[in-house]
């Protein structure tokens, strides 16, 4: 095979490293890993929203009691 038609195969096929993987393959690894984390995160943050609105409010009651108040403006 020439090396042009070699060139060309590899491009065709696409980059990949030992393991048989391609490249693209390992960028979406990292794009849904960063995805989930970030994910987690936010999660993580709304329940210490939560924690922190219960424990101003005087308990769970106390919180739904607060914003039905607070939606219907009593």
């Amino acid at each position: 095979m020439s090396d042009t038609a070699q060139t060309k195969l590899r491009s065709q096929t696409g980059a990949q490293d030992k393991s048989g993987t391609t490249v693209s393959a390992e960028v979406d690894k990292v794009i849904i890993g960063s995805i989930a984390a970030f994910t987690g995160v936010i999660g993580l943050w709304s329940v210490a929203c939560l924690v922190s609105a219960m424990y101003q409010a005087g308990g769970p009651l106390g919180l739904v009691v607060g914003w039905f108040r607070a939606v219907s403006g009593m």
